[in-house]
């Protein structure tokens, strides 16, 4: 059911669990019927839409972000009660800040997305790159949970490629970057 807002009911209570600190909601174990779609578009940018304009409540946004859920058929906002899909233009995040802690392969990556998630790279969250093969512009990407990626913004990639160091091994003939342990290639040299 739907608040006279034409948002989801029960997020009252999501938003009340979140702000006491318990953490995300378990998404994955909620298994509602699906009720269809709600207007609510994540632009490539981050931005969050709803009926075509932007949510300007940067807590409600973070609340949403919360209860989103990527499934076979694409995404959705889903609580113990509802399920409904959104429009995802790109990924659902957007990595906006990178920490990094230490050097060589010892060396972690955190990135700090647009709605406040930090993810650290690694075996579990892969930093990838999709270069588009007409323009050969690089899209990078970070997984941050349960299949929901941020794609990297510009200034946190060019950090990245000022972090990058030559590969050896399979990753010869590439630049990339350690985190956690791996190597996560960026691209070729020019």
């Amino acid at each position: 059911m739907m608040n006279s807002g034409g948002f989801p009911i029960g997020l009252a209570s999501l938003q009340r669990e979140a702000s006491a600190g318990r953490g995300l909601p378990p998404v994955d174990k909620w298994h509602p019927t699906h009720c269809g779609d709600i207007a609510i578009r994540i632009a490539r940018d981050g931005t969050w839409y709803h009926e075509g304009s932007p949510i300007g409540r940067k807590e409600l946004v973070r609340l949403f972000s919360t209860i989103l859920r990527k499934d076979p058929d694409g995404f959705v906002l889903v609580t113990p009660a509802e399920k409904m899909r959104i429009v995802v233009e790109d990924a659902p995040f957007l990595a906006v800040l990178l920490d990094v802690e230490g050097t060589g392969r010892a060396q972690k990556l955190s990135f700090t997305t647009n709605v406040g998630d930090v993810t650290e790279a690694g075996a579990t969250n892969p930093i990838r790159v999709e270069t588009d093969p007409e323009t050969n512009e690089p899209a990078p990407y970070v997984h941050v949970r349960k299949g929901l990626e941020a794609r990297i913004a510009r200034a946190a990639f060019y950090q990245l490629a000022d972090l990058s160091v030559p590969g050896d091994g399979e990753d010869a003939g590439y630049l990339g970057v350690w985190s956690g342990g791996q190597f996560f290639r960026l691209g070729r040299p020019a």
